[in-house]
């Protein structure tokens, strides 16, 4: 399976709110047409969220939102550029966020806490509380984090660089699935972070809690 994650900064304007309403409510459904397009996940950072961030260096530091779909694999991007072509060309596309970094990945593992009643292959469509993401420069198992209260589970996901979607090789992502408050989980997975990063020989590029998108709440 295959992710794509793109990592925005808020609106310059202040229209996030209605970006959202856009996105949500036109856009990402849109997508779901297409039969590479597994699963989806919009997350938001929130002030109490930046507050919380463990690790966030430059220009890493300015992502407030991210976009990931999930594809049956690598091919399934083929079918998704053309449609957001085609839905620009018809109008239906009024406005982006600025961007800080798009990204395809190759899932590498994923696992689910013993103690939450959900498996690790169905993860994207469970209904988490929040996100912790892990954005690192070099590759390591981020299993131990399912062992933290509140991370029922986690995807990781090493870049392939495409020109459309340039993250680094050696680039990792992982998604930790909560079942807690996110702002609150991120305090709990401090101290095993920074095991991680003095340990594991990676660089930590964006350590941060985020909140799903709530339909129709978009403030």
């Amino acid at each position: 399976m295959a992710a794509s994650a793109a990592m925005a900064r808020r609106h310059p304007h202040g229209a996030d709110a209605q970006y959202l309403r856009w996105h949500t409510l036109d856009h990402r459904p849109e997508q779901h047409r297409l039969d590479g397009v597994r699963a989806s996940l919009r997350i938001v950072s929130t002030p109490a969220c930046r507050a919380a961030r463990a690790a966030s260096e430059p220009p890493f530091d300015a992502i407030d939102h991210v976009m990931s779909y999930f594809f049956a694999d690598v091919g399934g991007l083929e079918g998704f550029s053309s449609l957001a072509q085609a839905l620009s060309g018809a109008g239906r596309v009024p406005f982006v966020l600025p961007p800080v970094q798009r990204g395809v990945y190759a899932v590498q593992s994923r696992v689910a806490a013993p103690r939450a009643r959900v498996g690790a292959d169905v993860l994207p469509w469970w209904p988490a509380r929040g996100v912790y993401l892990l954005l690192e420069q070099g590759t390591a198992a981020a299993v131990e984090l399912a062992d933290v209260p509140g991370v029922a589970g986690l995807w990781s996901a090493a870049a392939i660089p495409t020109a459309l979607a340039p993250a680094e090789a050696g680039q990792q992502i992982t998604l930790c699935f909560l079942d807690d408050d996110p702002v609150a989980t991120a305090a709990r997975l401090r101290p095993l972070l920074a095991r991680r990063w003095r340990d594991a020989g990676i660089r930590p590029l964006l350590a941060a809690p985020f909140h799903p998108i709530v339909p129709h709440d978009w403030e």
